[in-house]
């Protein structure tokens, strides 16, 4: 029975990861997973000049004289993240045809949505090792296949859901560690050496995997000073002693990729902060309480529609107001049970750990990291097992009437608000994506009956990937549409016009550009940073239409 409910949990979990997992456009980030997966570059889309679709896509094709060599030596040195995910990824993507001669965007996200998978089973075995007990471990796996968060992250064709397989595995040792300190019983060989291969894998997936090794450090800060009160130092400190410095010597490969790429200008510029205003000291408090909230629910508060907006804010707030005692008196009594306080103290630790450090990375060195969403990947198992034992508690409770309900139907009801919110991210009401291609191109077709250019400046692979959104949106229409004679069903050209430190240098680059063309002709100008001065063209006088990710001005020429 124990196997059967855990298949339906993964059966769950499976569904919702797959389902509508190519529905939704790609964006920035997508784009370079697929691109460096790939072993090619976007060095090799030209700028400053017009250029077609094809060539503005060229580096999302399959290319088979490319090799795992070209992933690492590309990446490393145009991009900020270590290189084993893209490396599966590109054996991975190898195995899948193209979609109309690019990449398929099916591949890129099933992986990631197969690790986001893999979650489910391993949060069971973390749950239930660390609380013995099958009713924690099912919680963790129920939780995990209907968090949205978990959702969210196993849907994007990233590394994240890869990098918290080994945030499991590595609380796993850490949970394995604090039994045999407990017993002052000295650890495996095998335990220390898993251990330290589980956090290289980790940092050699994603560089903030540091973070979860920081939360496990203030974990064992603490069990250490308990030990130390209690004069139980013993040999045992030394073997995790062994771990720290096996784990501190084997990541020290990635320190000279992660000093060259940690000022990445424009690739990290959004996540640093400037001049503090009062929301920007405000910010991190509730950005942070804000996905803590959608690990566990999120209702569509992020759609353009105003009334659904203040309707699912006004209900999450209630069924956060009707959780809150939920979770207080559950977390209470899993700190007085002596079966598992040691083990909830353990996991609010490392997410109490976790904040902290975002929190000193916000306030202190000026990089909000909470301002990302999928960073939080470093501590989201940890809160998913937290609740393991406060659920567990509350599933035994007698049930109670009205508002105060407690029993199984509040684990029922809590998590069917996990399955609903689910469903909401999946189908992009939740946690929707950065860039909305999608919705400007037919906007464009419709409006523009002459050619078309396109133009944006350029400052990093950035603004390539923002283009390269829409130019993969006019491939699949032109690919897929039937009646030619609705809207403009020529494609159009792109222009990338490089910014420097001379303002002027993309609009100059823009005017040249214009000279050359034949006319009448569409100037779209899509995130066109600077303000450009069109000659011998008209502006629409239109309101400016803008789409998420995409601001634009149209001039008929």
């Amino acid at each position: 029975m124990h196997f059967l409910l855990l298949l339906l949990w993964l059966i769950i979990g499976i569904s919702l990861r797959f389902g509508n997992l190519t529905g939704k456009p790609p964006w920035i980030d997508e784009f370079a997973t697929m691109v460096f997966s790939l072993g090619n570059t976007f060095q090799s889309v030209p700028i400053n000049q017009a250029i077609s679709v094809d060539t503005l896509l060229q580096p999302l094709q399959l290319n088979s004289g490319v090799g795992v060599g070209d992933v690492i030596r590309n990446l490393v040195t145009q991009d900020t993240h270590p290189p084993l995910y893209f490396v599966l990824s590109h054996l991975w993507i190898k195995l899948f045809p193209t979609e109309f001669g690019l990449v398929s965007l099916f591949a890129a996200r099933s992986l990631p949505a197969l690790f986001g998978a893999a979650s489910i089973p391993l949060a069971y075995c973390l749950g239930k090792l660390a609380f013995r007990s099958s009713l924690s471990g099912h919680l963790a796996a129920a939780m995990m296949a209907v968090s949205p968060y978990g959702i969210y992250i196993a849907q994007e064709a990233r590394h994240y859901s890869l990098a918290i397989l080994w945030v499991i595995a590595s609380f796993g040792c850490l949970v394995i560690a604090t039994r045999h300190i407990q017993h002052n019983k000295p650890l495996p060989i095998s335990v220390i050496l898993s251990w330290i291969t589980i956090n290289f894998l980790g940092i050699s997936t994603h560089y903030f995997f540091a973070l979860t090794l920081g939360t496990e450090v203030c974990w064992l800060t603490v069990l250490a000073w308990r030990n130390r009160k209690k004069g139980q130092f013993s040999s045992l400190w030394w073997q995790v002693s062994a771990v720290a410095i096996g784990t501190i010597i084997s990541c020290s490969i990635w320190l000279p990729l992660f000093l060259q790429n940690r000022n990445s200008g424009e690739l990290t510029k959004w996540i640093q902060s400037g001049d503090r205003s009062f929301l920007e000291w405000i910010n991190p408090i509730f950005q942070a309480l804000g996905v803590w909230i959608s690990m566990l629910y999120l209702l569509p508060v992020s759609v353009p529609s105003l009334p659904v907006i203040i309707i699912s804010g006004l209900g999450m707030l209630l069924f956060l107001i009707w959780l809150i005692p939920i979770l207080k008196l559950g977390l209470k009594k899993s700190l007085a049970q002596p079966t598992t306080s040691l083990m909830t103290q353990m996991f609010a630790v490392l997410v109490a750990g976790a904040f902290l450090l975002f929190f000193f990375f916000a306030y202190v060195l000026g990089i909000d990291i909470t301002r990302g969403a999928r960073y939080y990947f470093v501590f989201f198992p940890a809160v998913t097992v937290l609740l393991t034992p406060i659920l567990a508690v509350t599933w035994k409770i007698p049930q109670q009437k009205k508002w105060k309900q407690t029993g199984k139907p509040a684990v029922a009801i809590i998590w069917l608000m996990g399955l609903v919110s689910s469903l909401v991210v999946a189908t992009n009401l939740g946690y929707p994506k950065y860039y909305r291609p999608d919705l400007l191109v037919p906007v464009i077709q419709q409006i523009s009956t002459n050619p078309i250019l396109i133009a944006a400046t350029h400052r990093s692979l950035i603004s390539t990937g923002e283009m390269m959104g829409l130019a993969r949106e006019f491939k699949l229409k032109q690919a897929t549409q039937k009646d030619k004679t609705l809207g403009n069903s020529t494609t159009p050209l792109f222009l990338l016009a490089h910014q420097d430190q001379n303002p002027n240098t993309a609009n100059a680059t823009l005017q040249k550009t214009l000279q050359a063309l034949p006319r009448p002709l569409d100037l779209w100008l899509v995130n066109f940073k600077e303000n450009a001065v069109i000659n011998n063209c008209t502006v629409d006088t239109k309101p400016a239409i803008g789409v998420d990710g995409y601001e634009t001005k149209l001039y008929h020429c």
